[in-house]
């Protein structure tokens, strides 16, 4: 299924001519954090529930509320990951879409678009979560893969999951029937392996009883 085919017309956008009675009742009836408001065809802004329901006098026309409007759409290019930045980014679980030529068509519901993201390879193909982390001007996306396939994985996909001023983590989706050898590899090249894995606490438990070993015989 394309992205495109998610793309919803059931909720009627309102206009600048709508009451607010009928916005409200709209927010009422619907559980959306923010209602399209177009004109001529045109998106003018989302007006979020949040404020639609400050207003006491239910007999005036959005016209009178412009300023409350927030500024926030997509367009039919958008990919997943995109989608979901937006609806993060502006608190919402509605983003309008427009088409090439700025005209309304539609909007995506953020739960449709979770749904999407769990049934993608990404996160259903049966595979290892591995977080790492490094300074940033040592960090290469490059490089990640690089380890990975070396060492015969495959990487489903990777982002940025936090950042601060020094240092930068990222999440892998890997294939691998050898997990332990690519997070050896990424120790060796100085990454910083977050997540914790049974066969990595195996390894570390034999290093440590080598270690304890030899100092034993050195006695």
């Amino acid at each position: 299924m394309k992205i495109n085919d998610f793309i919803l017309k059931e909720i009627k956008a309102l206009t600048l001519n709508s009451s607010v009675k009928s916005a409200q009742q709209v927010c009422k009836d619907l559980p959306i954090t923010h209602i399209p408001v177009v004109e001529d065809g045109k998106l003018i802004g989302c007006l979020p529930e949040s404020d639609i329901q400050t207003i006491e006098n239910k007999n005036r026309t959005l016209n009178e509320y412009t300023y409350m409007f927030d500024h926030f759409y997509t367009n039919e290019k958008a990919t997943l990951l995109d989608l979901i930045a937006l609806f993060a980014d502006n608190d919402s679980n509605l983003i309008p879409v427009l088409d090439k030529n700025l005209n309304y068509v539609g909007y995506y519901e953020l739960s449709d678009i979770l749904d999407a993201f769990a049934n993608s390879p990404f996160i259903h193909n049966e595979s290892q979560t591995l977080i790492i982390d490094k300074p940033k001007s040592d960090y290469s996306m490059s490089q990640i893969t690089q380890i990975v396939e070396t060492n015969n994985g495959k990487l489903l996909g990777a982002y940025i999951s936090s950042e601060n001023i020094d240092n930068i983590e990222v999440t892998l989706r890997i294939v691998s029937e050898e997990i332990n050898e690519i997070i050896q590899t990424f120790r060796r090249y100085d990454y910083n392996v977050i997540t914790q894995h049974e066969d990595d606490f195996y390894l570390e438990e034999l290093k440590d009883r080598a270690a304890y070993l030899r100092k034993y015989l050195d006695m």
